[in-house]
């Protein structure tokens, strides 16, 4: 499906383009949302301060860290030289396992934010920004912070990928992409798990909804070489419908045994 339609504007740089921020500081800080919960939100920020302090903890629980952001270093490792300032607002939150849910779970915020468009243009049928975010769920906390590390490379990815920074015919993520991390997914040592699947989550609402535009969350589980194969003669919805019958879907577990 297409999430994403033109580009995001930016900051003063040499090219002329600016960012539509009109109050966004480094640290992050997100305005309040009106005393009124059904009233319309009226800015950007409003959007953006909804979708962090608000549904994400409604979603994910209370207890979380972040926002670790994009730097320049993930675009520049990707090829890219020209990085819209904006970007560098983008990032991943670390949610902790809640009474209802016994694992970690770690998902983007940025990549829904309506950065080029005036609220007066809202479309709320229509698809905010690039319209997804991507979410990996993990047994355990990792010590080496491999789950943040993995999200932020594929959401710069993703955002360069909206931008056809790899050519015209490279679309954003979408469900049942397969992609290639190499050992970005590790546990003691184990790096079995050398590529990602893109679902659609069951356990939480799979689509939600800002005054921008709506959103998808695209959720991540890590797979083997020979279930990537696998998946190629069968398809990713077939791979992942075994998944779960295995255990190997939805959590992320770098320690399971290959269902094919």
């Amino acid at each position: 499906m297409a999430r994403w339609s033109g580009c995001c504007a930016l900051l003063p740089t040499s090219n002329g383009r600016r960012c539509i921020v009109r109050a966004v500081h480094a640290e992050r800080r997100e305005s309040p949302r009106s005393n009124e919960e059904d009233a319309p939100m009226s800015s950007m920020e409003d959007v953006w301060a909804y979708r962090e302090e608000t549904l994400y903890p409604r979603l994910f629980g209370p207890e979380r860290t972040g926002i670790y952001v994009l730097d320049f270093d993930e675009f520049k490792a990707l090829g890219a030289e020209d990085v819209d300032p904006c970007w560098l607002h983008l990032g991943v939150f670390e949610f902790a396992p809640t009474p209802v849910r016994n694992t970690w779970l770690y998902v983007t915020s940025g990549a829904s934010t309506p950065w080029e468009t005036e609220p007066a243009d809202y479309d709320p049928d229509g698809y905010s920004w690039i319209g997804s975010e991507l979410v990996i769920e993990v047994p355990s906390q990792p010590q080496d912070q491999w789950a943040i590390k993995l999200l932020r490379r594929l959401l710069a990815y993703n955002v360069l990928l909206a931008h056809s920074h790899f050519g015209e015919d490279k679309q954003p993520f979408d469900y049942g992409d397969r992609i290639p991390v190499g050992e970005a997914i590790r546990e003691k040592g184990t790096v079995a798990l050398r590529h990602v699947v893109l679902m659609e989550p069951k356990h939480y609402p799979a689509m939600a909804q800002l005054d921008s535009g709506r959103f998808d969350f695209l959720h991540l589980v890590g797979i083997g070489d020979s279930e990537r194969d696998w998946a190629k003669a069968h398809s990713s919805e077939a791979l992942l419908r075994l998944l779960e019958v295995h255990g190997g879907a939805p959590v992320t577990d770098a320690r399971r045994k290959a269902v094919a």
